[in-house]
């Protein structure tokens, strides 16, 4: 067990190391492809940093030696990633936000966001996840198949209005961390960055993922708790640290922009996997985690308004409905 928590330490260190690496080389990606902060946010550093819980549920449903326990695994781990987005990863924004502000890195304990941009993400995850969920009542194979077409569609329609959506470039480019004598350096030096940092995150959060499952078959974890809030609370620490990160340098577009284009990302390509290679059957705890998932966005959807400024206990009361989740799980 010592050596499962000094692997667990380790791999939290290298996820860190590979967040900065990557904040600081997806931003420059965004800047040789001229895009604005909020598709470099929501798109590139979204589906990025989703690798990793986006392996979980493929490898349960093909690996598992249950295929039963595999189907488990997999629709709580997809149902899970959007869980802790909506609530602990907002909690985290709100808290980062404090403190940063009392350790005098910010002006202001609120976070500076485009309206719009946040406004889209919100409404198309809200759409796109409902739908995901509708699919868990057909009983038609053919039904099924069709919704896995609009969630594709879906996600298409998103990237589109993302990308054609006025909004500023990325600005104050630190210099990127493997040529940093090269003021301009070449797509060729980003990329090997950006894919080395995602490859140092991929194989960070794999042995974390590996640890903490280990830590909670030690102690007689089910297979529920895991994939639900176990797995994806770990899985989940790459859009965390970058958001972190980001918040820290007040680059809020983009720090916010992470976790919401990540939430479109696990609630319309993601749930394709579970209604498509399971069942899709979902009990009591996964509407519960369905219910405490919407309610965290509307809520903050509706403290949103047309503000361009959100107060960082907004973000905070996240962790008031993940700890209501919780405590219904653990108290059941």
């Amino acid at each position: 067990m010592t050596l499962t928590f000094i692997l667990l330490i380790a791999s939290f260190v290298l996820i860190l190391l590979a967040a900065e690496l990557f904040t600081n080389g997806v931003e420059w990606l965004g800047d040789k492809l001229n895009l604005t902060q909020g598709a470099v946010g929501s798109i590139l550093a979204a589906i990025g940093t989703a690798l990793p819980e986006t392996i979980i549920p493929i490898l349960a449903i093909f690996l598992a030696r249950d295929k039963t326990l595999g189907h488990e695994i997999s629709t709580g781990a997809i149902l899970g990633a959007p869980l802790m987005l909506s609530t602990i990863a907002m909690a985290v924004v709100g808290a980062s936000i404090f403190t940063f502000h009392k350790m005098g890195r910010r002006d202001s304990p609120a976070a500076e966001i485009n309206n719009p941009h946040m406004r889209r993400d919100l409404v198309f995850f809200l759409v796109a996840f409902s739908v995901a969920v509708s699919a868990s009542f057909l009983q038609s194979a053919a039904l099924k198949w069709l919704v896995a077409l609009a969630l594709a569609g879906i996600y298409a329609v998103y990237v589109y209005q993302t990308l054609k959506h006025p909004g500023e470039g990325v600005e104050d480019l630190a210099p990127l961390y493997i040529a940093k004598k090269n003021d301009n350096p070449n797509m060729a030096l980003v990329a090997v960055q950006v894919f080395a940092a995602l490859a140092l995150m991929i194989l960070g959060a794999k042995v974390f993922v590996n640890q903490v499952e280990s830590i909670a078959a030690h102690f007689a974890v089910s297979a529920m708790v895991l994939a639900l809030i176990i797995a994806p609370l770990a899985t989940e620490l790459p859009e965390k640290l970058n958001s972190v990160i980001w918040l820290k340098v007040r680059k809020d577009t983009l720090a916010v922009g992470n976790i919401t284009g990540a939430m479109v990302f696990q609630s319309s390509v993601i749930p394709i996997v579970g209604i498509l290679l399971t069942e899709w059957k979902l009990g009591t705890v996964e509407h519960v985690s369905i219910a405490i998932t919407l309610a965290s966005s509307i809520c903050i959807l509706l403290f949103l308004g047309k503000k361009n400024r959100l107060p960082y206990g907004v973000f905070a009361l996240g962790g008031l409905f993940y700890a209501a989740f919780f405590a219904y799980v653990i108290y059941r």
